[in-house]
């Protein structure tokens, strides 16, 4: 369950693959604004947590401190760093950063249309491209198994969906698509990874269609486009049609096809500049009303994929 206010993870069983491990850190690492949830305690019981001191974790560690018996847990200031250079240095608050709990305020992903460009790694100085992932994983029989993130993200897929019929009745059937893309991440699928590997404007659906199931894609802007072309939205008056429009060019653009018919989104832009809420819901008869509107928009959105 991707619960965004998930304070608590405890370990009691054995996690074999970094990615798993860094799966489940995730149900943690989520910021939630609005409950002030800005970090998360992990218990664990079978040292999982060894996974924190390899390499491949997140690089070298910075520091390295084992306090004596009489000494504090937390290193002091005046311990230098284990590795030199300014790579070494712990990152500091800037002047306009608020601490918390001792922590400067953790990075927030933002919305392609504002998010920084990905980061650029380097190995002794000199860039660096990845050019290909692979996971590791402990199967059925305790052996471990290294495959592709495509494939990985294939097999994962397929256990759940047998048949890409199977997904399409489940996808056209689920009002919340929200609530598929927590099903796959319960078994342990995160799309962003296989997403990043891909590396196209599809959105959940699509890219379980073609990562899965072999399905030739259409990129966001072209369900969008298709749907503008069928001019779906007629019954509906100026300010209905002009939300609705709003709605499917934040899907096209930032990638949203979860969340539409939540009612909270009226009070971002663009809408907050179109009215106040319960203005833009009042031309759909009632909040309900609003509801089936955004959930024609969704099946729209996939009628040629039924």
């Amino acid at each position: 369950m991707d619960a965004q206010t998930c304070r608590l993870i405890v370990l009691d069983r054995e996690v074999g693959s970094m990615t798993e491990f860094k799966q489940i850190l995730g149900r943690g690492t989520r910021v939630h604004e609005d409950t002030k949830k800005y970090y998360f305690t992990l218990v664990d019981f079978r040292k999982a947590t060894n996974h924190f001191a390899d390499p491949d974790f997140d690089g070298e560690p910075v520091q390295i401190y084992e306090p004596g018996e009489d000494d504090p847990v937390t290193p002091p200031d005046d311990v230098p760093p284990t590795v030199e250079g300014e790579d070494a240095i712990p990152p500091q608050p800037s002047e306009d950063e608020t601490m918390v709990d001792g922590y400067p305020p953790p990075d927030i992903t933002l919305p392609p249309s504002v998010a920084e460009p990905p980061a650029k790694y380097y190995i002794k100085g000199k860039p660096v491209t990845v050019l290909a992932e692979r996971v590791e994983y402990l199967d059925d029989n305790g052996k471990l198994v290294t495959e592709s993130l495509r494939d990985y993200s294939r097999k994962a897929i397929r256990q759940h969906y047998a048949s890409l019929d199977d997904f399409l009745r489940r996808w056209q059937a689920a009002e919340r698509k929200e609530a598929i893309i927590e099903e796959l991440a319960e078994e342990g699928l995160l799309l962003d990874p296989p997403l990043e590997e891909v590396g196209t404007d599809l959105d959940p659906f699509d890219l379980i269609c073609h990562i899965a199931f072999d399905q030739p894609p259409l990129t966001r802007r072209d369900r969008a486009n298709n749907v503008r072309k069928r001019d779906v939205f007629t019954q509906y008056g100026p300010l209905a049609r002009a939300v609705l429009e709003a709605l499917l060019t934040k899907y096209q653009d930032e990638g949203m096809v979860t969340g539409l018919d939540n009612t909270r989104i009226l009070d971002i832009p663009p809408f907050n500049a179109m009215g106040t809420p319960i203005q833009l819901i009042k031309p759909f008869g009632s909040r309900a009303g609003f509801e089936r509107a955004v959930h024609v928009l969704q099946a729209a959105l996939y009628q040629e994929s039924a």
